[in-house]
């Protein structure tokens, strides 16, 4: 069983940056690949960004290619998403969750843990 815990979301201008962070327990977290995906209202949950074990290979979604990046410290326990650029599009409720061994980084049903979520607003 793992506990993720996002923090970080708020209101920011359109332009502006945010720092999500995702808290996970369990000693075995360096061994899981991590993800970021967000729902917006009325709409399905979406791939933002995904990252391997060891934080040697990260995944994007076309809309946030090169303005987010995706980052982990095992040490820490904790995976981070670094939102530049921000757009009222990006606007959404953000979640960590822990990838199924084999599965895709880009459907959501192939995660098996997810936190309970951090609301991101960008106002234009």
């Amino acid at each position: 069983q793992v506990q993720l815990v996002e923090s970080g979301g708020g209101l920011v201008q359109a332009g502006g940056s945010l720092r999500l962070s995702c808290a996970a327990s369990g000693r075995t977290f360096s061994s899981y690949a991590m993800g970021w995906l967000r729902q917006a209202p009325g709409k399905e949950r979406e791939f933002v960004a995904g990252i391997n074990w060891s934080g040697g290979a990260t995944y994007y979604g076309d809309s946030v290619k090169g303005r987010f990046t995706i980052s982990r410290d095992n040490a820490k326990n904790t995976v981070y998403l670094q939102m530049n650029s921000l757009k009222p599009e990006d606007t959404a409720v953000y979640y960590c969750a822990v990838k199924s061994p084999g599965g895709s980084y880009y459907y959501s049903s192939d995660y098996d843990y997810w936190g309970q979520g951090t609301q991101v607003t960008v106002s234009s």
